[in-house]
């Protein structure tokens, strides 16, 4: 979205004695898609708490809406101004983010990629992000395993087209669930037989509803729902429950934020598979900190973890009970 103000927030993380050297308190931005989502809360969380331990300063900024590109590319101008040698993004528009990265590297700024690639994923010095592939494919499995073979017409409520981590969860998804896919670097949607309704969500529960209440109309057979985050898993079950449906379509998803946790336990979400953002972010800084004192950068893609929250488990598939995801959740418990 063009023309968009861009909300820096500039928060100086101060030790017991800040001393004025660029070595002692290496400036450290962290870009997210939003200020709002609960996700980007905690990544913002994770990385004020470890600047604050590493004694670094942080830049923290946010598109005014997930997609507003413009937005981030005046953060990332705003922060190479404000002095920063590291730039901590999560992408908006994995492309069309990428010149502008470029410009920050070509002026010796550490560039890393959180959550999201940027395409080509090698456009930033590294990728700290959940393996979404396998997330899921932990999904998959448990729907599989849990529906013991009972034949299957599948909905997607995937986010939209072309982009990454879209696709890995979606394909990895039907991987995991034993179905005709694509591998983890093709970012286009595998659409098997089994499939017989797909729709963007945008990972919003309002449009996920929509999206949904749209899938019941073409097929009202549908018994299981894959969801690219869990605000759709919601609208998801919204739409389900408003058919009349509810009980009897599996819904499972990704993101493992502490609502999302709850709507397990309340049984509106079969399983989601469980990102950790805090880390992601902690993580980052810690780079920065790192690149700042010996020039070292990071490089490639850190797994920084995912797990399979269930409430309950389904025989040859390895998840945590509820209580485990609400002791690492992000968002309002």
């Amino acid at each position: 979205m063009l023309h968009t103000r861009t909300h820096l927030a500039i928060a100086t993380v101060i030790g017991a004695i800040a001393l004025p050297t660029f070595a002692s308190e290496p400036i450290i931005g962290l870009i997210t898609k939003t200020e709002t989502n609960p996700f980007f809360v905690k990544m913002k969380e994770g990385a004020t708490a470890e600047a604050k331990a590493k004694g670094a300063k942080l830049l923290s900024a946010a598109g005014k809406t997930d997609g507003d590109n413009a937005g981030q590319v005046t953060a990332i101008e705003n922060m190479i101004a404000a002095g920063a040698k590291t730039i901590l993004i999560t992408p908006s528009d994995s492309k069309a983010i990428v010149p502008s990265i470029k410009k920050a590297r070509d002026k010796g700024v550490l560039v890393i990629a959180l959550d999201s690639p940027t395409e080509p994923i090698d456009a930033t010095d590294a990728l700290f992000a959940t393996d979404n592939y396998k997330a899921g494919i932990l999904i998959g499995e448990y729907a599989k395993a849990s529906l013991g073979g009972k034949p299957v017409k599948i909905a997607t409520l995937d986010l939209f087209p072309g982009h990454p981590v879209g696709a890995q969860r979606h394909n990895g998804f039907l991987q995991g669930f034993g179905l005709k896919s694509f591998d983890a670097k093709n970012n286009e949607l595998a659409k098997p037989a089994e499939v017989v309704c797909m729709a963007d969500s945008f990972g919003d529960q309002a449009k996920g509803q929509t999206a949904m209440e749209n899938c019941l109309q073409k097929n009202p057979d549908i018994n299981l729902v894959y969801t690219i985050n869990e605000p759709a898993a919601a609208g998801a079950f919204n739409a389900l429950k408003k058919a009349g449906k509810e009980k009897g379509v599996m819904v499972v998803s990704v993101d493992g934020g502490c609502q999302g946790i709850k709507d397990v336990a309340a049984g509106k979400i079969a399983a989601t598979s469980q990102q950790y953002p805090l880390k992601m972010a902690a993580m980052g800084v810690a780079a920065g900190v790192e690149y700042a004192k010996t020039g070292k950068k990071p490089s490639g893609y850190t797994d920084t973890g995912v797990t399979l929250i269930a409430a309950k488990p389904a025989a040859g598939v390895d998840s945590k009970d509820t209580k485990t995801g609400m002791d690492l959740c992000w968002g309002n418990k």
